[in-house]
């Protein structure tokens, strides 16, 4: 299998239906997990992210001790949005510790970043996904705009889970705004008037205050 050396930033070649791992990994719960369900590999000195499904695709794994830790793991997932050639999928685990921090994170992850994150309650659930993810990638195209939809809906979800955390908005307003502003971006750059012909002045204003107002 060929790749960059250790320590690059370009693309890693990923044969069709398997996961490169980063050699860290080795011996985990989630790589015992993933063992005999997909074809796994691992290499030491990845560059940039824990798994890569594809040359374009790669998921960064959060652990519960890198949240409590800090700030640490932001720097891997601005190298992953800035490297121009990875899409980049974020795992996160999502525990009674690390609750206090997760609203952060996907904040962050989503908002700032316009990646995808999901949250996991540990490594068997992430093993899980990560499985659904590789099927995901070795299904062949489809016209079927149903399909389509379906392959869609882990980000979709994300998207909406995120929505939910601005202030005033929650489950209820969340589907709605998203379907006059399908991106985090055009949300964004909504203004108080557009905002409130869905959610009302009082949500509309501080959706527009939450945005705009320095983070």
């Amino acid at each position: 299998m060929e790749r960059n050396s250790p320590g690059g930033t370009g693309p890693v070649h990923v044969p069709l239906g398997h996961i490169v791992a980063n050699e860290k990994w080795r011996g985990s719960q989630l790589a015992q997990e993933l063992q005999g369900k997909v074809k796994l590999t691992f290499e030491e000195g990845l560059p940039l992210a824990d798994f890569y499904l594809s040359s374009r695709s790669c998921i960064l794994y959060v652990t519960e001790a890198d949240l409590v830790a800090g700030h640490g793991y932001r720097k891997r997932l601005v190298r992953v949005r800035n490297s121009g050639h990875l899409q980049g999928i974020v795992i996160v685990e999502k525990t009674q510790i690390s609750d206090q921090y997760f609203s952060a994170v996907q904040k962050f992850t989503v908002l700032d970043l316009g990646m995808v994150l999901l949250p996991v309650a540990n490594q068997l659930e992430a093993s899980c996904l990560i499985i659904q993810l590789v099927q995901e990638q070795t299904r062949e195209p489809s016209r079927n705009p149903f399909l389509r939809k379906k392959r869609c809906m882990l980000s979709e979800l994300s998207l909406v889970q995120t929505v939910q955390q601005i202030p005033g908005v929650g489950k209820v307003k969340a589907p709605l705004l998203l379907q006059k502003f399908p991106t985090i971006q055009q949300l964004s750059n909504a203004s108080v008037q557009e905002l409130q012909e869905v959610v009302g002045h009082a949500v509309a204003q501080q959706i527009h205050t939450f945005f705009t107002q320095p983070r």
